[in-house]
């Protein structure tokens, strides 16, 4: 971790000497600091970070503004922090290119976890790349119309690819391996992210709807990814009726 870069971006004083504090404690070394969109850029543009810390409601703009751009330095891991928590924020977040969402006030724990739990997914990745099955032998996951293809990273629906963010991937991924299944939140959130929910509400409701949005007819009266209430999520292996 001495090696790892972070940038944390926010306007109050005293979450960046909190976050500074708890992060060198925990091994990060290289913390990097901005208090506006403009030094946000001119500090990735600098250093290249893995790992940003980048608050929505910033004095000369808004982070999700400067999402895609941060990105051009390095294509960090990008977590917001923020104090808005409604669904529809949380879904603009991941749809800017954040990698995570993380609402104030929270435990500065709960970010070193969360970003542990990126960098330890990044090794695992890295280090299995070439242990990928050729493509003759592609594990393919079938639901009646739509298709998940694990090696090549593909949804195709309708016989057609369709663009899907990695974690969203990830979850379907999830899914398809456990078809019928129920699952909580929290496991959700530990298998596709790495850790347990830590009273996160929204980053798995938000995934669930976007995965809907791709793989059903009506999203809003879904047939495969149900909603067992009082239990969790289950991907159904055919189409279920209501």
């Amino acid at each position: 971790m001495n090696d790892i870069k972070i940038v944390i971006v926010d306007d109050e004083s005293s979450i960046i000497t909190m976050l500074q504090m708890v992060l060198r404690k925990e091994g990060f070394q290289h913390i990097y600091t901005a208090a506006s969109c403009r030094e946000a850029l001119e500090v990735a543009r600098r250093v290249r970070p893995e790992i940003v810390l980048l608050d929505i409601m910033l004095p000369d703009g808004s982070g999700l503004d400067i999402c895609s751009r941060i990105r051009e330095y390095g294509n960090p891991h990008i977590l917001f922090l923020t104090a808005r928590a409604s669904d529809l924020d949380v879904l603009t977040g991941f749809a800017m290119g954040g990698d995570d969402y993380i609402t104030k006030p929270f435990n500065p724990l709960e970010i070193v976890a969360r970003i542990k739990a990126r960098l330890r997914r990044q090794d695992a990745e890295n280090s299995s790349v070439m242990l990928i099955p050729p493509r003759s032998e592609a594990v393919k996951y079938e639901f009646g119309h739509f298709v998940v293809n694990e090696a090549e990273g593909e949804l195709l629906v309708d016989g057609q690819p369709v663009s899907c963010p990695a974690q969203v991937f990830q979850l379907l991924l999830h899914f398809c391996k456990h078809p019928g299944i129920v699952f909580t939140r929290t496991q959700l959130y530990e298998a596709v992210w790495g850790i347990d929910g830590l009273g996160d509400d929204s980053t798995v409701p938000v995934h669930i709807r976007r995965i809907r949005e791709r793989i059903e007819l009506d999203p809003g009266n879904p047939k495969y990814l149900l909603t067992i209430r009082g239990l969790g999520y289950k991907l159904a292996k055919g189409p279920q009726e209501s």
